[in-house]
């Protein structure tokens, strides 16, 4: 037929698979270049695993790290009351410095702070320095609570710290048994206290509210350790030596930071 063209055999034919990959190749060819330069050139992606110096050249200089001596405390001044009526309190309401403390009356750390640490810091109370505001987290069970409300219904005849110092006696803390109602009361006797006002106090609604708070208050603070202390606004944790108290109390009075 004239003008008709001759069927080319192989135009119906698929290309051969070489030809047929050799787009898609070329593609991840060139897009692997590229990652590759990107990757070269970025700042920092070296693996510097083989070079002793990159470990001091990325990791911090503990020169350069803040030291102990340098980090804030936490400013704990609102753990003061500063409440008149507070009757576990040693102290003038508008002593310059306040002492919180964080107490058990089973734990024996508490027992050696009270006989040994308290005397000395007594005097800086006498001299109107220092207000110390006692707080019985009671985290030793009932045994403790019940001697804090003990403690509390001497406090309302005016023999809290006579009646702390019998149940740290010596400096040691006093069995369970010894620190059962009965107990409780025939020491409030031996102290010369009215008993019947005492027993009174001691199954009071009232002294046990306080105690309960007194006890929210620590654990809120995160007293959960026995003795803490917050002095100046500053806490601490432990019966650390006399010195480190009465230095503490000294900077304060002087208007020093620490």
């Amino acid at each position: 037929m004239t003008g008709a063209q001759t069927p080319d055999p192989e135009a119906g034919r698929q290309a051969p698979p070489r030809r047929r990959l050799l787009v898609p190749m070329t593609i991840l060819l060139v897009t692997a270049l590229l990652i590759a330069a990107v990757l070269w050139l970025r700042p920092g992606t070296e693996d510097d695993s083989s070079d002793p110096r990159s470990a001091t050249e990325t990791a911090p200089v503990a020169a350069d790290l803040p030291q102990p001596s340098e980090v804030a405390q936490p400013d704990l001044s609102s753990a003061e009351t500063r409440d008149p009526g507070d009757l576990l309190a040693d102290g003038p309401v508008d002593a310059p410095v306040a002492l919180v403390v964080f107490t058990d009356y089973q734990c024996p750390y508490c027992a050696q702070w009270t006989d040994e640490t308290l005397p000395a810091l007594q005097e800086y109370v006498e001299r109107g320095e220092l207000r110390i505001e006692w707080r019985d987290v009671n985290v030793y069970g009932e045994d403790s609570t019940r001697a804090a409300r003990a403690a509390l219904a001497a406090a309302r005849q005016g023999k809290h710290g006579e009646y702390q110092q019998a149940l740290f006696d010596g400096g040691e803390i006093r069995s369970s048994a010894q620190l059962s109602e009965k107990s409780l009361i025939e020491l409030a006797e031996q102290l010369g206290l009215d008993v019947e006002q005492f027993t009174e106090d001691l199954h009071s609604e009232e002294v046990a509210r306080i105690i309960s708070d007194n006890a929210r208050s620590g654990i809120e603070l995160g007293a959960m350790t026995t003795p803490s202390f917050v002095l100046a606004g500053t806490p601490s944790v432990g019966a650390q030596p006399t010195e480190v108290f009465t230095d503490h109390i000294d900077d304060a009075l002087a208007g020093e930071e620490f």
